[in-house]
């Protein structure tokens, strides 16, 4: 079959090979026929290095298809039914599962580092599938627990999307910070995960949203998408003192993943307002705050990883607020690329062109 390769991590380019094949399909796993496949930054945060990742590798971990089999012991599952790739499965059974936190669960995690794919030849390679599961792949073969039935409503690239980017950005909104209404807002970072933050803003009933990004483009994306307001970065501070009196934001959500933007996040903020980080950044980048502020200030400095809270339930919620025409996935998407287009795909996303882009395989 084909699929998308990085053979190093730090190479910018990835290579469409036809000689690979999924494997350890058996108890309790099942082989998924990807349809679509959604292009996250944290796809190129992978290929980069700042997300620590085996290689070689297939990037992707949005995506939405059907089973074509199902292991020994699996159940609501069959041949033929349509599901999302779920990147970060829950075992239902430990502690942070019972606790309703599905989203810390480790168990399914731990698939990650396992190779899910083998090339063939005459030196036959093992190939690992970011996160566990490797989307810009024609197969994958996951944890049943991966895959998360969908209605025959919801299409495949709206599916995808709810996989990752739409979970993560709503559910830092509604899970995480909780905000309420009537409050003011700012999100740092207008890719698919902020634009989905703002929609969330927007549903929870928050007065005033202002929308941050360096490209002009997504700016005028986000007050389609919600934003009451869109600024550039060295804009923002002007917007802190006219919307808010120089007092500071109530939420402000860091949608970018690097020390400077949360700093800047920080400081937007106001006095008893809640920070929350839910870009991802690397390991060596430290973000510093001394411990005066930190104590004077009393601002709550929220992570928020996949959106927080139960994962399958925020599926759902997303599924009935997109049905109900409360929030709006479809426009995410701005591009569509066949596989073989994958390159262009990451140029769009590193340029800031794309907001989502979906690889139809």
């Amino acid at each position: 079959m084909r699929a998308a390769v990085q053979h190093q991590t730090g190479q910018d380019k990835l290579e469409v090979v036809d000689d690979i094949e999924p494997v350890g399909f058996g108890p309790g796993k099942v082989r998924l026929r990807v349809r679509v496949a959604g292009l996250c930054h944290s796809d190129l945060s992978a290929m980069s290095g700042v997300l620590p990742q085996p290689a070689p590798f297939v990037p992707g971990h949005e995506g939405a298809g059907e089973i074509l089999e199902t292991g020994e012991g699996v159940t609501g599952l069959e041949p033929g039914s349509r599901a999302l790739v779920c990147w970060l499965p829950a075992c239902g059974s430990c502690p942070s599962c019972r606790r309703g936190q599905s989203h810390l669960c480790l168990t399914g995690f731990l698939n990650a580092g396992n190779a899910t794919f083998r090339r063939a030849g005459a030196s036959p390679e093992d190939v690992y599938g970011f996160a566990g599961t490797g989307t810009f792949a024609e197969e994958i073969v996951v944890d049943a627990r991966c895959a998360v039935p969908i209605p025959d409503d919801v299409p495949f690239d709206v599916a995808a999307l709810i996989g990752c980017g739409v979970t993560t950005g709503l559910g830092a909104v509604l899970n995480t910070a909780r905000v309420e209404p009537g409050a003011t807002v700012a999100v740092i970072g207008c890719g698919g995960v902020g634009l989905s933050a703002l929609q969330g803003a927007r549903v929870a009933g928050a007065a005033r949203i202002v929308a941050v990004d360096t490209v002009e483009s997504r700016r005028g994306a986000a007050l389609r998408f919600g934003a009451t307001e869109a600024v550039a970065p060295d804009q923002l501070s002007d917007a802190k003192a006219r919307l808010t009196g120089g007092e500071g934001f109530d939420h402000v959500f860091e949608v970018v993943g690097t020390s400077a933007t949360v700093r800047t996040a920080y400081e937007a903020t106001r006095r008893g307002g809640t920070l929350c980080v839910v870009g991802a950044g690397a390991m060596d980048d430290f973000f510093q705050l001394n411990m005066f502020e930190l104590f004077f200030d009393e601002k709550r400095i929220l992570p928020s990883l996949y959106g927080g809270g139960d994962v399958l339930w925020s599926y759902e919620r997303a599924i009935t607020l997109w049905r109900a025409g409360r929030i709006d996935l479809e426009g995410l998407i701005t591009h569509r690329v066949p596989l073989a287009g994958i390159n262009e795909a990451l140029d769009q996303m590193r340029s800031g062109e794309a907001l989502r882009t979906c690889v139809t395989l």
